[in-house]
């Protein structure tokens, strides 16, 4: 499977407290993409060919706090990231087809909800729109309390394998040591703790007020959710959008099966742009 190829130039976009490490690739209709929580922006280094292949201008950003982005911001989270979207949205020329993975997917229900002429469709891939309703308040406390000093980027390395249950992408080791060389930098482990504590309610609560057109993408295996097809039609119910379930992928669908994914996000796309 062929990935992105490492040579594409970071470009910043500065926001109130930093700025936002980003790359574009291809031309046609804007699609940005956002990484999860704890991972870069070359967690889409499958996918983002594929898109280019098949048409789209595709941007790849990193959280702020994460990657090429700056870890000076006084606030991490849904929200803020939310401002993020909008603001890089607005500096390549929206509307934008967003896709957010994991914690970004919040982010992008939230911009989608207070930008609507920003956002033309919305991709959720592992989606937390809400707080866990599962997690009890002590392992709510127990995984803070694992994230809370200098260790949090040891623990998050050793548990990031548990989120790639089903297939593995080939260079997963690299890609790895690629997040813990990353969250080494002076700050950036700070940055990450702090993200940790996301609150997810702003998401919840700007789902009613979405009206993009909206595809949720699931792995079958997700270990972040005790019925991950449930999750996913809770969601596709509350936002009128539609749902893939993506054989042998966890919370990562965009590295773990990139071809099932790409076509998933294509075909809704041009459904989408045809009126359909």
């Amino acid at each position: 499977m062929a990935s992105a190829t490492s040579n594409v130039m970071t470009q910043y976009l500065t926001v109130p407290g930093g700025r936002i490490g980003f790359d574009v690739q291809g031309s046609g209709p804007l699609v940005l993409l956002l990484p999860g929580m704890g991972e870069l922006r070359s967690s889409y280094r499958f996918l983002t060919p594929l898109l280019v292949q098949q048409g789209y201008r595709v941007a790849t950003a990193d959280l702020r706090g994460h990657g090429a982005s700056d870890a000076t911001f006084s606030s991490y989270g849904d929200v803020e990231t939310a401002s993020d979207i909008a603001a890089l949205a607005g500096h390549l020329g929206a509307p934008a087809i967003v896709v957010g993975n994991s914690m970004s997917a919040g982010s992008a229900v939230i911009a989608a909800a207070e930008h609507p002429d920003l956002i033309e469709a919305l991709v959720l891939l592992g989606p937390f729109v809400r707080n866990p309703v599962h997690t009890s308040a002590l392992q709510q406390l127990l995984f803070r309390a694992m994230m809370a000093g200098p260790w949090a980027r040891a623990v998050w390395s050793a548990y990031l394998p548990t989120l790639y249950s089903g297939r593995k992408p080939e260079d997963f080791e690299d890609y790895r040591k690629s997040i813990a060389a990353a969250m080494k930098r002076p700050g950036y482990t700070k940055a990450f703790r702090r993200t940790t504590h996301t609150d997810h309610a702003p998401a919840e609560r700007a789902l009613a007020s979405v009206q993009a057109p909206s595809l949720i993408v699931m792995g079958e295996q997700d270990p972040d959710f005790p019925d991950p097809a449930a999750e996913a039609e809770w969601i596709g119910n509350t936002v009128a959008g539609s749902v893939t379930m993506v054989a042998d992928a966890g919370h990562y669908p965009q590295s773990q099966q990139p071809e099932a994914t790409s076509a998933a996000i294509t075909g809704f796309l041009q459904e989408v742009r045809s009126g359909g």
